[in-house]
């Protein structure tokens, strides 16, 4: 992997990120499946490390929260049964954060959808922010104490519930279906959240657009992890292109511009180059 030049390091990591799988990745450069697999998990992590530098004192205001479900290995019903309960084997939850201002993703997390993993995931979030946001989330009751303790009385909390009908149809052509929204509850938590600043219609969204992204997280798929130190590199590496390379339709800059932790969009070499100045990460 070495001795590829940086341009073709950025021809693979290009087909990465526009949502191919590792093997039509190969198919398209003529790169080995180990040289992809390798490259991908090495510039994934420098990306980790350097949105976890860079993401602080952020002038968020509006901040919505959701998780979007994968799997890795197997799909849980199929884990081999020496490893279900172990991590890395079944279902994985990335939870994630977007600044519905800025469309900037502050932080992610990639774990259960339990308890102990939505405080690690909003005392994250609650560490890089710099004033006082509105925050939304889902349902989930996990996310109840994990606001309190990551915000205590720091923030203006609401959860948006939302209520589902029946699919019309049970036939097998339409078990994939979403079941239709039937109506939403706001519910105030904390503070003095603004009832119409409720809302977590720009997460789902981010949630459509990392299914389009990653070949991964593609539903009825066989792109899927098999080790789940390659999702946390993939879900990193899809971040920093996100919020630093890909220019937003209605903000007409980066995420990372709009936010004001750069001044300028990324290309996909300047990436590359996290990985290769290492010390810059430090």
């Amino acid at each position: 992997m070495n001795k590829l030049d940086i341009s073709k390091k950025a021809q693979i990591i290009g087909c990465l990120v526009e949502g191919n799988s590792i093997r039509a990745t190969c198919r398209m450069t003529g790169a080995a499946k180990n040289t992809v697999t390798k490259l991908a998990v090495e510039i994934g992590n420098a990306c980790a490390k350097y949105q976890d530098k860079v993401f602080h004192d952020l002038p968020c205001k509006k901040i919505q929260c959701d998780e979007i479900w994968s799997f890795c290995y197997a799909k849980e019903k199929n884990v081999p049964a020496d490893h279900k309960g172990e991590w890395g084997y079944g279902d994985v939850y990335t939870w994630t954060a977007i600044d519905a201002d800025t469309k900037l993703v502050p932080s992610f997390f990639i774990g259960r959808r339990d308890a102990e993993c939505a405080h690690v995931f909003m005392t994250d979030l609650a560490s890089r922010l710099k004033n006082r946001v509105q925050l939304t989330t889902d349902g989930h009751r996990a996310y109840l104490n994990a606001v309190e303790n990551a915000f205590g009385g720091d923030v203006d909390y609401a959860m948006l519930v939302k209520t589902y009908g029946n699919p019309q149809s049970i036939a097998d052509q339409r078990r994939y279906s979403p079941a239709d929204c039937t109506g939403i509850e706001k519910f105030s938590i904390s503070g003095k959240p603004d009832k119409k600043d409720v809302s977590t219609s720009y997460v789902e969204r981010q949630n459509l657009t990392m299914r389009m992204s990653m070949r991964r997280f593609t539903r009825l798929t066989n792109g899927f992890s098999k080790k789940i130190e390659n999702l946390v590199a993939a879900v990193s590496l899809y971040f920093m292109h996100y919020n630093f390379c890909r220019v937003h339709q209605t903000l007409r800059v980066t995420p990372a511009m709009e936010a004001g932790i750069t001044n300028h969009v990324w290309d996909i070499k300047d990436i590359i180059n996290l990985h290769l100045n290492k010390d810059q990460l430090l």
